[in-house]
């Protein structure tokens, strides 16, 4: 899971409009693993979940579908839910 964590949130930094990643309120969107945190991308056995900072620019609805697209090679048919954490 550690590998994928990383990959999710590499793949969501190169999404165009995406300017990073946010643990969302109260950092409760992270994976946790030992010794390390990956916050803004929650991998779970059902889901995975992505909280985005975005850039001014593009309709919000692009940027998420965007980001499922960039994903879904890599999550194994799993749902990509993409919270916006905010603007930049």
């Amino acid at each position: 899971m550690s590998e994928l964590a990383h990959e999710v949130a590499d793949a969501v930094r190169h999404c165009p409009g995406v300017a990073g990643l946010s643990g969302g309120p109260f950092g409760a969107v992270a994976t946790y693993l030992p010794g390390e945190k990956v916050p803004g991308v929650a991998v779970r056995d059902d889901q995975v979940e992505v909280s985005i900072v975005v850039q001014p620019g593009r309709p919000l609805p692009e940027i998420a579908e965007d980001v499922r697209a960039a994903l879904a090679p890599l999550v194994g048919g799993r749902p990509v839910n993409v919270h916006i954490g905010g603007i930049r």
